[in-house]
């Protein structure tokens, strides 16, 4: 008689994938998220303000910077270890939180979908997820990490498997929708967590500092998903050589670096001619550029 197995569906629940997303972003976040634990907080989270925008763009163009351009995934531990003497507690909050977070949650799925071990071969299967054990003994009590030991990592590509129903013979069954919604949730928040904590949470800004073009207001904004942008509100009726968005002018990405160009050559006409004003109409700078 043949073993029955199970055939992952042709469709992946909107929960799952939404959890799928999240986790990808978590992990992908989380060498990020190690590194900034040694390292201090800057002053200014940019572009909460003005200052720290300019200051954003102006970094684009140093040929010094000492930040390294590549992603630094792959090049930081990616296990949380134990750190005397943290630089900066926003991050190691975070990521011991969404470490605490994760590893109960792939607990809690390993015990509602996975089957029990059979054999000892079964008990060592890569794709099982192995629970800690402990023991009270006095001073002598140990525990097991279980998969834990193998980092935060691992735990999101783990359930990033789960949330997706990914084929694994018959050792998982389907997952529960009210679970799925919940491995959704937890999934968003700790993405959440990390990108606040990395100053990647999605906000705008209103600049102090006028569009070089029309003189009109400038909003920068920062998404999770996306590149920082910064929009002139005046739409076509700015001669910026920008393209449109929902009737706004918008630099985007490495369009930034042109704008602050433009802005730094607008500041330093004002500074030169000594004037506050800009095609007879008066403009009035912020004090923190």
């Amino acid at each position: 008689m043949s073993t029955p197995t199970y055939t992952a569906p042709t469709t992946t629940a909107p929960a799952g994938r939404r959890a799928a997303v999240d986790l990808a972003a978590v992990r992908e976040q989380w060498g990020d998220l190690l590194a900034a634990i040694e390292q201090p907080p800057a002053a200014e989270w940019p572009p909460r303000e003005c200052a720290g925008f300019l200051d954003q763009l102006a970094a684009a163009q140093a040929a010094d910077d000492p930040m390294p351009a590549e992603p630094s995934i792959g090049r930081v531990p990616l296990m949380l270890r134990e750190h005397p003497a943290p630089l900066n507690l926003t991050a190691l909050d975070a990521a011991l939180s969404v470490e605490r977070d994760l590893f109960d949650l792939a607990d809690a799925m390993a015990e509602q979908v996975q089957r029990p071990a059979v054999d000892e071969y079964d008990r060592e299967n890569l794709a099982r997820w192995r629970l800690p054990t402990s023991r009270d003994i006095g001073p002598a009590a140990a525990a097991s990490a279980g998969s834990r030991a193998y980092g935060l990592h691992w735990a999101a590509v783990w359930l990033e498997g789960r949330a997706l129903d990914e084929p694994a013979g018959d050792l998982f069954r389907p997952i529960p929708a009210l679970l799925a919604e919940h491995v959704a949730g937890v999934a968003a928040r700790a993405r959440r967590t990390i990108e606040r904590a990395l100053n990647r949470d999605s906000r705008s800004t209103t600049l102090n500092y006028p569009c070089p073009w029309c003189g009109g207001p400038l909003t920068g904004v920062t998404q999770a998903d996306d590149v920082p942008a910064v929009f002139c509100v005046r739409g076509e009726q700015c001669p910026a050589p920008a393209g449109l968005d929902r009737r706004r002018r918008v630099w985007q990405g490495a369009e930034l670096v042109d704008l602050w160009a433009a802005m730094s050559a607008d500041m330093s006409r004002v500074r030169k001619s000594g004037s506050e004003t800009t095609g007879g109409a008066p403009r009035t700078h912020g004090g923190d550029y």
